[in-house]
C-alpha cells in the first residue's frame, strides 16, 4: 500500500521541495517542468499549483505537480500537468491511486478537466492507448507542449557529433569561428540584451514572446543549477543567445534569439554548438532541440523548404544538427465535466 500525501505547490522552498526535486531529477521521465521552481514560476504568471504524490517504504514512488488556472474568459477552470505525471504506467495500482489523488485535487478546486502531457516517448511506450482506455483518459485532445522534437545524441567525441550533422550545418559552425564569433556564458546583467534579441526575433519571424519579467524569473529560479544563458558576440556586440536547461541526462533548448545584423557570421550555429559543449560538460547524453512540426519525417523533409508557418522555419534550422525525430505519446485529458471540456475546446480553437 501507498501513503497518500498532499502538498501545496505555492509553499516556500522547504525540505519537502528538495525531496520532490530529487525525485524528479532521478526519475527516468523527469523534466524541468515538474521541478518545484517551475510551479513557482507559473504561480507568478496567473497559475496556482498543487502537488500530489505517493510514498512507498518512506520514499517517493510517484507524483504529479498540477498547475491550475481559469480559461475561456474565466468561465472554465482547468488543471494541467506538464511532462507528468511521474508514475510507473505498468503498475496498475500505482496509476489508479495517483489518478485518485489528482481527481481529489481537481475536485477541491472545481476543475472541469485536467490535461496531462507525460514525457513518455512513443517509440518506448507502445501501450499508451491501452493505458488511457484502462484508466479513463481521453487522448484525443489538443497539445500545449510540442509533442515532436529532434534529439541529438552527444555521447561521442566532438568529431563524432559534427560528423552526424548535415554538411551545411557543420560548415556554418566552423564558419562562425573563422568569422570571429565568440560565445560566452551570460549572467543576470545580460538579460536585457537577451530580451532585446528576443524582441527582434519575434518581430522578424512573427511569433509571440513572454514579458521580460518571465525570462528574468526563469533565469533567477533555475540558474546556475539547471540553466545557463549563452551569448554569441562579434566585437563584443551580441548577435545570438540561448537559454539551455539540463535535467538528468538530457539538456533542453528552451529559448533562442538572434539579431538581424551580421547573420552571415552564423552566430546562431556558434551558440548552439556551445550549448552542446555545455551539455556534454554537465554529463548529458542527449540534447533536445524541443519543438518541430508534428509530422512524420517523410512529410517534414518533403515540405520544409516551402512551409513558413508555425514551427516549420525552426525545423529548417534544427534539422541540420543531426538529431533523431522523437515524439511523445501526446496529451490525455481527465474529464470531470463535459460542458467545461466543450467550452475549453471552443476557447482553444479561437486561438
Amino acid at each position: 500500500m501507498f501513503d497518500k500525501l498532499f502538498e501545496l505547490g505555492e509553499k516556500p522552498y522547504s525540505a519537502d521541495d528538495a525531496a520532490w526535486d530529487e525525485f524528479v531529477l532521478n526519475h527516468p521521465n523527469g523534466s524541468l517542468l515538474q521541478l518545484h521552481n517551475w510551479a513557482r514560476l507559473k504561480n507568478r504568471f496567473g497559475w496556482s499549483s498543487h502537488r500530489v504524490w505517493l510514498k512507498k517504504d518512506g520514499r517517493l514512488a510517484a507524483g504529479a505537480q498540477i498547475l491550475y488556472r481559469s480559461a475561456a474568459m474565466g468561465i472554465a477552470k482547468i488543471g494541467y500537468i506538464p511532462h507528468g505525471p511521474l508514475v510507473d504506467w505498468d503498475d496498475e495500482e500505482q496509476v489508479t491511486v495517483l489518478l485518485n489523488q489528482i481527481d481529489h485535487s481537481a475536485y477541491q478546486r472545481g476543475v472541469g478537466l485536467v490535461k496531462m502531457e507525460p514525457l513518455l516517448w512513443s517509440h518506448a511506450t507502445p501501450n499508451w492507448a491501452a493505458y488511457c482506455q484502462q484508466h479513463g483518459l481521453s487522448p484525443e485532445t489538443d497539445t500545449i507542449q510540442p509533442p515532436r522534437t529532434l534529439m541529438v545524441d552527444i555521447q561521442g567525441s566532438d568529431d563524432d557529433i559534427l560528423a552526424a550533422m548535415h554538411q551545411k550545418t557543420r560548415y556554418n559552425i566552423r564558419l562562425s569561428a573563422r568569422k570571429e564569433v565568440e560565445v560566452r556564458a551570460g549572467s543576470r546583467t545580460d538579460l536585457p540584451v537577451f530580451y532585446k534579441l528576443m524582441q527582434q526575433t519575434g518581430q522578424r519571424d512573427s511569433f509571440g514572446i513572454h514579458a521580460p519579467e518571465y525570462y528574468r524569473d526563469v533565469y533567477d529560479l533555475f540558474a546556475p543549477d539547471q540553466l545557463t544563458l549563452l551569448l554569441a558576440e562579434y566585437e563584443k556586440r551580441p548577435l545570438a543567445a540561448v537559454m539551455i536547461a539540463a535535467v538528468g541526462k538530457t539538456a533542453v533548448y528552451l529559448y533562442g534569439a538572434s539579431s538581424s545584423e551580421e547573420r552571415n557570421r552564423m552566430p546562431s550555429y556558434a551558440v548552439q554548438w556551445a550549448a552542446i559543449q555545455w551539455a556534454k560538460q554537465r554529463g548529458c547524453t542527449h540534447y533536445d532541440l524541443w519543438g518541430v512540426p508534428d509530422a512524420d519525417e517523410e512529410t517534414l523533409e518533403a515540405s520544409f523548404q516551402e512551409r513558413s508557418d508555425g514551427l516549420w522555419p525552426v525545423y529548417r534550422f534544427k534539422r541540420g544538427f543531426g538529431g533523431q525525430l522523437w515524439r511523445t505519446v501526446g496529451p490525455a485529458d481527465r474529464v470531470y465535466n463535459q460542458r467545461i471540456k466543450s467550452l475549453y475546446n471552443w476557447w482553444r480553437k479561437r486561438g
